[in-house]
């Protein structure tokens, strides 16, 4: 692989400005220069290992023989996982451009890994507290707040406490058990009132017998005489007055009880 024609500044390392709670200073660009020393054209690339948390512009592009690029790298507002820090570089490709060729993309394409010349560049983050050694009660507030809406957050992220969720549990059951009662006193009305209904349908139909009985004999009692007794012509409406007041009582009894 042959060595980096272009001048790259700086060197070895982009800075970027960090916040006390580990989030990207919004509105930060870090600026690396691209030179090119030679008498020949070239091509170059900007990569990232972290593409989706920057913003590259130019990512590419052609420099003459000595001319100079301003590349002007802008980090996304995320926050920076310590842990991670060592993940993030970036790398300069580059490439001599053919005297014959004009199509950019397919010199690329056409070019063998070999001939590529690479230069890799690590991210440094820079926090407020770095290169300070005086901290101020300002610092000590500001970082205090930070800490107090984590915090905060946190708690809000919390389950409910064991003691509520028994109390909840147990209105539940109460709310279940009335429920239930009420649906089996609903279901006992119900058979109570079917019961009923037949009762009064077969005292309705022990009634109309009777009446059917009375009214048979009375009928044979006119056939064996033209002039009957003006006391059994009473007593048949008497005995039906009778048994329909005893009927309707049994009936009122039955629903008041």
């Amino acid at each position: 692989m042959p060595n980096q024609v272009l001048i790259i500044e700086p060197q070895n390392e982009l800075k970027f400005k960090v916040n006390l709670s580990g989030l990207f200073d919004q509105g930060h660009t870090t600026h690396m220069k691209l030179t090119n020393p030679t008498s020949n054209t070239v091509l170059f690339k900007i990569k990232t290992t972290a593409p989706k948390k920057y913003y590259v512009r130019p990512n590419s592009g052609v420099l003459e023989p000595n001319a100079k690029v301003d590349i002007a790298i802008t980090p996304q507002h995320f926050y920076v996982d310590p842990n991670e820090t060592h993940k993030h570089k970036f790398m300069v490709q580059s490439v001599i451009a053919p005297d014959n060729k004009t199509n950019i993309d397919q010199v690329w394409k056409e070019t063998h890994p070999n001939q590529l010349m690479d230069y890799k560049l690590r991210c440094v983050f820079v926090s407020p507290r770095e290169g300070n050694t005086n901290q101020d009660a300002g610092d000590t507030a500001a970082q205090n707040e930070v800490t107090k809406k984590l915090v905060a957050v946190a708690e809000e992220g919390k389950p409910p406490a064991p003691q509520s969720v028994s109390k909840a549990f147990s209105k539940s059951e109460n709310v279940e058990n009335d429920m239930q009662k009420v649906s089996s006193e609903v279901i006992h009305l119900r058979e109570e009132e079917s019961k009923l209904r037949h009762e009064n349908l077969r005292l309705k139909e022990e009634l109309l017998r009777l009446h059917q009985q009375v009214g048979g004999e009375h009928m044979a009692q006119r056939g064996h005489s033209y002039a009957p007794d003006r006391k059994e012509q009473l007593s048949v409406p008497w005995l039906g007055i009778t048994l329909a007041m005893a009927l309707l009582g049994i009936i009122i009894g039955k629903f008041f009880m």
